[in-house]
């Protein structure tokens, strides 16, 4: 049996999804944000770059686009542009009582 626990992995750990909103610069460097501190940083900057670069693609394209909004299973994620930076809004969605 010891030879199969030298191949296990371990169990990935879960995150809670966030719940709350960050505001970031043109750079996407959050200035202040009211997501739990427990939350990685990094998952945070990540979704900024991307929020950033629809707004920049979608100016670049001519496109008039001031808000995104992503739908998720199990969370909402809204973006509102901000003069080349973007405030991002993050809403778990709970399941809804069946009738």
């Amino acid at each position: 049996m010891g030879l199969l626990t030298l191949f296990s992995k371990p169990a990935p750990k879960l995150l809670q999804l966030p719940s709350g909103s960050i505001t970031v610069d043109r750079n996407g460097n959050v200035l202040i944000g009211t997501v739990p501190s427990s939350f990685p940083v990094q998952l945070l900057h990540d979704i900024a770059s991307h929020v950033l670069t629809a707004f920049r693609d979608a100016e670049s394209a001519q496109l008039p686009l001031d808000q995104l909004i992503i739908n998720y299973p199990t969370l909402k994620i809204s973006a509102r542009e901000l003069r080349g930076g973007a405030m991002i809004f993050f809403s778990p969605k709970t399941p809804s009582a069946q009738t």
